[in-house]
């Protein structure tokens, strides 16, 4: 990201627990969780029954008849979310120049509920192998091709300019937006709509989670399930949700007196190029990707006072974790404030790190960091400060917030407080 320099300027958050942006900063920062046993079907038949489901009434959402029958729930998500960020923005669309606006929206599995229904309606619930496309939805195609969620969002704002989406896996919210930061630093674009949108609360998700027993089983308690870097964790909890964020060139933004929640100063992306679902407990490629992002953003490891951590709760990602953080920042990795909001709001795959980017930026704007919920019994192993149970008041200049995804993909991006006149 050289060149031109990009700002936050609008938020849009559908997120377990809360529809809009202001009750998911309220439950995040209050430590509250959203997991529960899953209610979208009948899970009786797994071995991890429980998710961070959206409490999501797409009418009430706003969304139309025709909408709602015609859009898969990821794409539901993407869509309502964009209306807030546009609204949270104070952009009047139409008088942008549709040339100079794109949209870059992360997934990891797509439209998967509907393609999922689908599929079991076709096949007479999978006993017809020969299938009569008759009995097809004509919105099936949208369904099959992720670009129709970006597609959306581009129609709904009319976007003229760069669309695209990226699919990294657990990555894909986090290195969506910086794909958007890309094209305006390069001057391809002046706004960009960025997050991640996914909604993989589906039997054939839950059933590959539970292949490889990467999720909780912890079904009797629900609440507590999900532990980051607690001694007793034992997996993820499937979540669902999406966060779009307008991200605009600063001197744009300026212009037209916009509110700045905070700058992208720094991005960078490593592999490991090592296992699909496994970590080198060294922590060597996380630890590559943060540096190259403060190198990017031009500033020491001491200038981070926040860490929103990838905190998953398996027992492999959180000791990578730590370990890549002690080696990116030194012995400042022990003064620095660690938490995982997926203890309150779950995994939602390629949509988290979008949630975890606009998590960032209101901990910059309101002074806030949120907690690491759930985190009761310390593992003597991990040694950082997660930020256990509650909520702290810290001015914040500068946060970092760190993915990490299966194929062994790994994402760092630097979030700094707008200096005097950037807003």
């Amino acid at each position: 990201m050289k060149g031109r320099r990009v700002v936050i300027t609008g938020l849009g958050v559908v997120a377990p627990g809360s529809v809009g942006t202001k009750g998911f900063w309220e439950m995040i920062t209050a430590g509250r969780t959203a997991t529960r046993p899953i209610t979208a079907f009948d899970a009786s038949a797994f071995r991890s029954r429980i998710a961070a489901e959206v409490d999501f009434d797409p009418a009430q959402a706003g969304l139309s008849p025709r909408e709602i029958r015609r859009l898969d729930r990821a794409a539901q998500f993407a869509l309502v979310a964009a209306r807030e960020t546009i609204g949270d923005s104070g952009l009047e669309t139409d008088r942008l120049d549709p040339t100079r606006v794109g949209v870059s929206i992360g997934s990891a599995v797509g439209c998967t509920v509907k393609l999922e229904e689908e599929y079991v309606v076709l096949s007479d619930a999978g006993r017809e192998w020969l299938v009569d496309p008759g009995y097809a939805t004509p919105h099936l195609y949208d369904y099959f091709v992720p670009s129709s969620l970006a597609a959306e969002v581009a129609w709904e704002v009319d976007a003229h300019g760069p669309v695209g989406v990226v699919s990294a896996g657990c990555t894909s919210g986090i290195d969506a937006i910086a794909h958007a930061c890309d094209l305006i630093a390069e001057g391809r674009a002046d706004v960009m709509l960025a997050g991640g949108t996914d909604a993989p609360i589906s039997p054939i998700t839950v059933a590959c989670f539970d292949a490889i027993k990467a999720t909780s089983p912890n079904n009797d308690d629900a609440e507590h399930a999900l532990r980051p870097f607690d001694r007793t964790r034992d997996g993820f909890v499937l979540g669902e949700g999406c966060a779009v964020l307008v991200l605009e060139e600063l001197e744009h933004a300026r212009r037209r007196g916009a509110r700045v929640y905070a700058e992208i100063s720094g991005y960078a992306s490593r592999s490991n190029a090592y296992h699909m679902t496994g970590l080198r407990p060294d922590g060597a490629e996380l630890a590559s990707a943060i540096t190259a992002a403060l190198d990017e953003s031009r500033l020491p490891p001491e200038a981070i006072d926040y860490v929103n951590a990838h905190g998953t709760a398996t027992r492999q990602n959180d000791r990578h974790e730590t370990a890549a953080l002690k080696k990116s920042l030194g012995a400042h990795a022990r003064r620095t404030q660690v938490s995982s909001i997926k203890s309150m709001v779950g995994h939602s795959l390629g949509a988290i790190g979008s949630i975890e980017i606009a998590a960032c930026a209101l901990a910059i704007d309101q002074g806030v960091i949120p907690p690491t919920a759930n985190l009761r019994e310390p593992d003597p192993e991990l040694d950082l400060d997660y930020v256990p149970l509650e909520a702290r008041e810290q001015r914040i200049e500068a946060a970092l917030s760190v993915g990490s995804g299966f194929g062994g993909f790994q994402s760092a991006m630097v979030l700094t407080r707008p200096q005097k006149g950037a807003a």
